[in-house]
């Protein structure tokens, strides 16, 4: 495709001057001519794609952005007009309202501080409008903020990331693919932070940019992508009025509590933000000051959702925080953690996260399949294969380095890793064929491979960090390669998570353990209890934004009920929610719950038997549907599950997208969002029920 405004030709449009342009994209002001249909002519912007062979994932963002933003009418988003095919991609037509993006207004005026509140009032109003329509727009920042020079009214344009879900899981992925910019991400878009994704990122990334208005400088100015990742994670910025002294210290506090680290702690409510930054301006345009006042005293959400923060696992937590240190300091450990299934086994491990990241390791995860026995090493071979991914996505000069490393340490029998691990011929190239070995001279060769291939990725630079997951299932070649890796040269964390019901004294995994601990190697164990009374009142108050005294009778009866499972707990208090026993009560600003009715409520407390109540529910097709998907396997896409069901994809996607709005499926890629590919992970506990209803 051409980029010069000249040689393009768009059939009913004439270029009037280029805008903007990035790696990617082009945006042009441009007139559309009247029509013999009696449309007049009209002012515009065109984005288009100036690559000269666009990818599959670019063609869908555009598609994307217009699929959201065509249906939003709202004073503070730029209307989209039409999507229009143009040379071998797309011409997005948008609204022009004479405006420049703030990024580029920046760069010759400056902004007062009765602008910055105005346009964060402006921007507040359109997130909570946003919130109602339950989109987040996930890329907030000063390039996607439109301002009118002369009335300094804004508007928010590019919704290529945007999602119309509730919550979001952010896979891990190399800093250089994560979506949106990495400068205003939250903590739990960078997919190292234990949380999911919802409308409180874009109050983060607003922080972000608020910062940079009030202070002309970002929060974390580092040039290290993971570097950067970590100060978002763990790294408190500087407050804004002590960047410069002219910001109001009641300014800078709303802006630090838009940018804290966990959701829970920012602000819950577009209204409440809006209703603090109000009071601000107010009281400088009246008197030119600011006086203190308590921010977040209306912040009130009738939004239901549950802290995703750990109650009651502090000591669990610091157990594993303390290990990652050690490891990094060279020291290699096994450390096990038990519990039944929803205990939260997998989310303490998900703690680790912060420390890896401020140590520039690698943390790699594969999980054992009850039905899957029989293939040897399959967790490590996806651990790998994960780590694989992130590493192609690294600069050439950084692969050939590997690349290096990897054929210094495993030599002429690299090709034996290749059969296991695809994806690693991208990187060391073509190998001829090992020798042919017989017996257990094959296994001992791959394991001893395998010691070496790990040993190029524990490092002092980079520690390694290996999740085994569902160890219940693993196989005998997997626990000797435990063994085996636990001789080996210290950085490596070995992470490992099984259910203690199913593993008796006699158990594979007990009996390797023992053999390490005769052997002196570092072994330590997690068993994770129940949570406890105090627990669930902490989780429940903080839930309904209540006194812990007025949340303890649900508290006490959802403990009665949960045994303490905060799976089950969770899932206890969705299901009241949704079926209005838990209700936000406008006047009070409050949530209400009429005890009795609840205790009355014939409630299994058996975990298994309510998620099966709860999905009958649902209809006969999707409960048909979600059953062939369990029966494919913990991950499925929508081209073979349409298969099995005997209906088409799009079918099969309408039938998805409920439960998928209702977090019984989660995605694992963004390119769920376009209704044709929806590869998504489904817990046990989900296989087990859906088994069940398939019986």
């Amino acid at each position: 495709m051409t980029t010069g405004s000249s040689s393009l030709n768009i059939p009913g449009y004439r270029l009037i001057a280029e805008l903007y342009r990035d790696s990617k994209t082009v945006v042009y002001r441009a007139m559309q001519t009247g029509d013999n249909l009696g449309r007049e002519s009209r002012l515009v912007t065109i984005k288009l794609l100036f690559l000269a062979d666009p990818s599959y994932q670019d063609l869908l963002k555009f598609r994307h952005q217009y699929s959201i933003a065509k249906n939003i009418d709202l004073p503070g988003v730029v209307r989209i007009y039409s999507l229009e095919e143009y040379d071998c991609g797309y011409a997005l037509v948008m609204e022009d309202f004479g405006s420049h993006s703030l990024a580029q207004y920046l760069q010759t005026q400056s902004l007062s501080l009765p602008d910055v509140l105005q346009i964060a009032i402006q921007i507040a109003d359109t997130l909570h409008a946003l919130g109602k329509q339950r989109i987040v727009h996930k890329d907030i920042k000063p390039a996607n903020i439109l301002i009118d020079p002369t009335t300094k009214q804004v508007k928010l344009i590019d919704f290529s990331i945007a999602s119309r879900l509730p919550r979001e899981t952010q896979t891990l992925l190399n800093p250089h693919l994560l979506e949106g910019t990495l400068a205003y991400l939250s903590p739990e878009q960078t997919g190292r932070m234990n949380r999911g994704i919802d409308y409180r990122s874009d109050f983060y990334a607003l922080g972000v940019t608020l910062y940079q208005l009030l202070t002309a400088k970002l929060p974390f100015e580092v040039q290290d992508p993971i570097e950067l990742v970590h100060c978002h994670l763990a790294k408190v910025a500087i407050p804004a009025c002590q960047i410069d002294r002219s910001v109001p210290v009641q300014v800078s506090q709303i802006v630090a509590k838009l940018m804290a680290k966990n959701a829970e702690d920012r602000y819950q409510s577009a209204i409440g933000l809006k209703y603090d930054l109000e009071q601000c301006l107010s009281q400088f345009q009246a008197t030119g000051t600011i006086t203190k006042f308590q921010i977040g005293a209306r912040d009130l959400s009738d939004r239901f959702v549950i802290p995703e923060k750990l109650y009651g696992r502090e000591t669990e937590v610091k157990t594993l925080i303390d290990a990652c240190n050690r490891v990094a300091d060279g020291s290699s450990e096994l450390v096990l953690v038990a519990g039944c299934s929803g205990i939260g086994k997998t989310a303490i491990v998900n703690e680790v996260y912060q420390p890896i990241t401020r140590q520039h390791g690698y943390l790699i995860k594969g999980k054992y399949d009850q039905f899957n026995r029989n293939l040897p090493l399959s967790a490590f071979v996806q651990a790998f294969r994960d780590l694989i991914s992130q590493l192609l996505s690294e600069s050439d000069a950084q692969l050939a380095v590997w690349s290096r490393k990897i054929l210094a340490a495993v030599g002429e029998n690299g090709r034996v890793l290749i059969t296991a691990i695809p994806e690693l011929e991208r990187i060391i190239g073509a190998l001829p064929p090992a020798a042919e070995l017989t017996g257990v001279a094959v296994q001992h060769r791959f394991n001893l491979l395998f010691q070496k291939f790990i040993e190029v990725f524990t490092t002092a630079e980079h520690p390694l960090t290996i999740f085994l997951d569902d160890l219940q299932w693993a196989d005998a070649a997997s626990f000797q390669l435990i063994k085996l890796l636990m001789e080996g040269q210290g950085y490596l964390l070995l992470l490992g998570a099984y259910r203690d019901r199913e593993v008796p004294s006699y158990h594979p995994l007990m009996l390797t353990v023992a053999e390490l601990k005769r052997a002196e190697k570092i072994v330590r164990s997690i068993t994770l209890a129940p949570l406890t009374s105090d627990d669930i009142d902490r989780l429940v108050a903080d839930t309904l934004h209540c006194a812990i005294d007025r949340a303890k009778p649900l508290a006490a009866l959802v403990g009665t009920k949960t045994h303490g499972n905060p799976l089950f707990i969770t899932q206890f208090l969705q299901i009241l929610h949704k079926d209005g026993e838990l209700k936000f009560n406008p006047q009070s600003g409050g949530w209400e719950c009429d005890i009795t009715r609840v205790q009355a409520l014939s409630l299994t407390d058996d975990l298994v038997a309510f998620m099966a109540t709860q999905l009958q529910k649902l209809s006969i097709d999707t409960q048909q549907v979600l059953a062939l998907a369990a029966c494919i396997g913990t991950q499925f896409d929508v081209q073979t599950l349409a298969i099995v069901s005997e209906k088409s994809p799009a079918q099969t996607a309408s039938i998805l997208w409920k439960v998928l709005q209702e977090g019984l499926i989660l995605p694992i890629s963004a390119v769920y969002q376009f209704l044709t590919h929806l590869p998504s992970p489904i817990s046990p506990l989900m296989i087990t029920v859906l088994n069940i209803l398939l019986v």
